[in-house]
């Protein structure tokens, strides 16, 4: 008899949605906007503290796009993006048909190289092409290297967009992320630590960005009785049903976010007296993870036949979901004909790295599961 499969990430319900979702069906706003959704854009911009403003939208996606528009990318434009990142952090360059500019990862963070980063820079300048925007990653919710990263930033005048995705009570020096760059965004897709089935947030430090991110997420509909466009627009709103779930959910952020540490502390438990295992973890105490997934990195052992694949093979054989890190964007085959300033510290945590089943929800019985098919695996 196969084993209820267990998954790597999955939504964790509060329990709380269903009273705001009624609230919602009951006032028959169904739609994009309304009370929701302004109710939830303020405990959002309440949790991250330092002043920041919130525009709740369909996707972090459409965040990552209207940043980049918020911040005048146009076509043509160089935007330097973190490469180890899920393709939602660089597709929105194209669709501003703007030219993407990979940057590699540093090894304690695994996100945005400082080095590299004023490499791309100072080279592209070179070429005629001061870059517009920093695409800045929190991958996995470990903070980047926030004071390197600006430094860099700041010293070329290039704004930071930061792609907090993945890293939602995550914070730096006690400061929570999503409020480090000079635009930011957070996502509640499906599997991330509280969701609203699908959707994001922009987060500005102005109401005056805050109201133009509104504009363009609305169709950029002008002030008039009738439909009246002068800008491009967007249907980038966030509905209030979905704002219901999230209201919901943010009443259990914060035991979520207890609950994926406990995760991580279980696999670095787990792994601690494995030699071919190290578990990402973040590089000191000024550094708070929300660890939305716990990763692996695995050396290989060709004579113990042990490499990371082997591992999620054996994983897989038990019904217990592991991926891959995210394949860095340089060597995608959408992406690959783009700049690329590094080594291979990017392509290296790929071939090795793996992320493994971190929901919030995981029982005891999964626990044991998950550590019964890693004990017999390295056994070997």
């Amino acid at each position: 008899m196969t084993k209820e499969r267990i998954f790597l990430s999955v939504g964790h319900a509060s329990g709380y949605e269903e009273r705001y979702i009624q609230e919602a069906l009951a006032s028959h706003w169904i739609t994009t906007g309304g009370a929701h959704v302004v109710a939830f854009e303020s405990a959002l911009a309440n949790y991250l503290g330092n002043n920041v403003h919130v525009t709740a939208l369909n996707t972090g996606t459409a965040g990552i796009h209207l940043g980049l528009i918020l911040l005048g990318v146009q076509a043509g434009d160089v935007v330097l993006c973190q490469s180890m990142t899920f393709s939602a952090s660089a597709n929105p360059i194209l669709y501003q048909r703007a030219i993407p500019v990979f940057i590699d990862s540093e090894k304690e963070t695994w996100n945005l190289c400082p080095i590299a980063l004023e490499q791309a820079i100072v080279s592209e300048i070179a070429k005629g092409k001061k870059p517009k925007a920093i695409i800045a990653v929190h991958l996995y919710g470990v903070p980047y290297q926030i004071d390197a990263v600006r430094a860099v930033a700041d010293a070329y005048q290039i704004p930071i967009l930061e792609d907090s995705a993945e890293a939602l009570g995550s914070a730096y020096k006690g400061q929570k992320c999503g409020t480090f760059g000079d635009l930011a965004i957070v996502s509640f897709n499906g599997n991330k630590i509280i969701t609203t089935s699908g959707g994001g947030a922009i987060v500005s430090h102005s109401k005056a960005l805050k109201e133009k991110a509104l504009f363009y997420a609305t169709q950029s509909r002008d002030e008039a009785p009738h439909y009246q466009h002068s800008e491009i627009g967007y249907n980038y709103r966030m509905s209030n049903i979905c704002a219901g779930i999230g209201r919901g959910q943010m009443e259990v952020l914060d035991d979520h976010v207890a609950m994926r540490r406990k995760m991580n502390d279980f696999y670095v438990d787990l792994f601690c007296d494995i030699a071919e295992v190290s578990v990402f973890t973040v590089p000191n105490n000024t550094y708070f993870a929300n660890y939305w997934l716990s990763a692996i990195l695995v050396e290989p052992n060709p004579v113990k036949r042990i490499d990371r694949e082997a591992l999620r093979l054996a994983f897989e054989a038990a019904n217990i979901e592991c991926r891959p890190l995210w394949k860095p964007m340089h060597l995608q085959p959408i992406f690959q004909d783009y700049a690329f300033y590094g080594s291979n510290i990017a392509e290296t945590l790929f071939e090795k790295g793996l992320c493994l089943p971190s929901g919030s929800h995981l029982t005891d019985k999964e626990r044991a599961r998950i550590s019964e098919v890693a004990q017999e695996f390295f056994k070997k």
